[in-house]
């Protein structure tokens, strides 16, 4: 089965580091955010990849194609121009990187690795989310479910603590960001099968919008509901969130 990750969008709230480099490849402890999501799919088994490059796909491509030499040790011979590997820190990773546009959107960047997926049943998430997601329990909830698509639902906590104040101005109760009641939120990780492509149109469609939308009207739409960790990492707040967690040794998505 392959995971599909969406990673050609521009990022522009993160523009403090997106003007350089795509979203998915922003760090964290030194390893694109990218990075950690593949991990989490290969903890599961998952190890073919389709990359949805746009905007600076260069960046992505780059990184992959000269994988082994980032991520190893070397020694090269000036002399000769011979390069020696000393160790070997590389994947069991198939990658797949798709150009599909730099103003596509989310439906239209799916629709066109279509080919790459053919008639079977595929995962699909975006490029910055990670959390400790169950992926053998999102599959195995779908094929019970028997729907086209399922998603990972999450139920986020707020920003900010919630005081229940009387009118003479006594604190009845304080909760340090409690979830906000009962709202549930897509954090992407979907297993998707195949008919999905059916209703994807053009470039300009938005997967979250009237696709999601016909699939919900038609009673094809399962959510898994995931209580442990999710972030997505929209600012550059959420970026050092990330890395400080990573830094200390308590990042929750660090499941292999």
């Amino acid at each position: 089965m392959k995971a599909v990750i969406l990673a050609g969008g521009f990022g522009t709230r993160l523009s403090e580091v997106t003007n350089v480099i795509p979203k998915p490849m922003v760090e964290i402890g030194g390893k694109p955010i990218i990075w950690h999501i593949m991990k989490i799919y290969s903890h599961y088994g998952i190890n073919d990849f389709v990359i949805c490059c746009g905007y600076k796909q260069y960046v992505i491509k780059e990184y992959f194609a000269n994988y082994f030499r980032h991520n190893c040790d070397m020694t090269v011979n000036l002399a000769d121009n011979s390069v020696e590997i000393l160790d070997n820190h590389s994947e069991n990773w198939k990658v797949t990187m798709v150009d599909t546009g730099v103003n596509t959107m989310t439906g239209g960047r799916v629709k066109r690795i279509q080919k790459y997926i053919g008639s079977e049943r595929f995962l699909l998430t975006y490029g910055d989310g990670i959390g400790d997601i169950d992926i053998k329990k999102t599959i195995e909830e779908h094929n019970k479910s028997g729907k086209y698509l399922s998603l990972t639902a999450y139920q986020p906590a707020g920003r900010l603590g919630v005081l229940d104040i009387e009118d003479n101005g006594n604190v009845q109760s304080f909760m340090e960001k409690p979830s906000v009641s009962g709202t549930w939120i897509n954090a992407g990780f979907f297993v998707c099968e195949p008919q999905v492509f059916n209703y994807l149109q053009g470039d300009s469609e938005m997967f979250e919008r009237e696709p999601m939308q016909k699939i919900v009207a038609e009673h094809q739409m399962h959510a898994y509901k995931h209580s442990g960790f999710w972030k997505p990492m929209d600012t550059l707040r959420d970026s050092n969130e990330l890395n400080n967690m990573w830094d200390e040794g308590k990042a929750p998505w660090k499941i292999w």
